[in-house]
């Protein structure tokens, strides 16, 4: 008889008070996912590349393809906000969405999202100074990497001249976009990619509204109501 993934039991012990990882999960089988499992084994968004329109086929296999090298952070701010990506967005191993590069992309290229706190600085400044408050994070071991990002996030951490709270909101905005824009993570969550210009067909939420070819879970376990959500 199958596992039925109804209790934790086939999942990997972690540090009390997190949430395991999810190692029930299938190994992906076509195309790449963050850390090669997902509900999706089966689904390549990226096998749909002929459906879209020359445009947003060169950005999507621009995202997948090597990205290029750091241009605006030093090393040291590099490894730094690394560690920080990997920990908000639980990379723990390869292959990983180059969160960093793209981040760094981004703000080299002064592509800002138009509008930031009023008393904080541009993002390209927050994450500069975020990196130089979390200076020494790569060095620290697992435990000691999740305490300190869990102090960011809590708003446990009070910097000179930069609101730490305000700055934990900036540099997950800037990674959860980042982060959510490869098609990897598109293969994660079952994302069929952009629509056009083979446009929807399904008008409704629910199981009448799934669209002919839209990818099937392979896993049962509803993630919020096995973490308690």
């Amino acid at each position: 008889m199958a596992h039925s993934f109804a209790d934790a039991d086939h999942l990997p012990n972690r540090r009390p008070g997190d949430p395991a990882d999810p190692a029930g999960l299938p190994r992906q089988r076509r195309g790449t996912t963050p850390q090669m499992h997902g509900r999706y084994p089966d689904f390549n968004v990226m096998d749909d590349r002929d459906h879209w329109d020359p445009v947003t086929r060169a950005v999507l296999e621009q995202r997948v393809a090597p990205p290029p090298p750091c241009r605006f952070f030093t090393e040291n701010e590099q490894r730094t906000l690394a560690a920080l990506f990997d920990v908000m967005l639980a990379q723990d191993a390869e292959p990983r969405v180059p969160v960093l590069e793209m981040v760094d992309a981004k703000l080299y290229a002064g592509q800002l999202d138009g509008y930031r706190y009023e008393t904080m600085p541009a993002d390209d400044r927050t994450m500069q100074l975020v990196a130089q408050h979390l200076e020494g994070l790569a060095d620290l071991d697992p435990d000691g990497r999740h305490a300190r990002v869990k102090a960011f996030a809590d708003g446990e951490l009070h910097w000179e001249g930069l609101d730490a709270s305000l700055a934990w909101k900036v540099a997950t905005r800037l990674a959860v976009s980042a982060f959510y824009s490869h098609p990897w993570a598109f293969n994660e969550i079952g994302f069929r990619g952009p629509a056009y210009p083979r446009g929807y067909m399904r008008r409704n939420m629910g199981p009448g509204g799934t669209e002919p070819d839209e990818p099937k879970e392979a896993f049962g376990l509803d993630p919020v109501q096995d973490i308690g959500g």
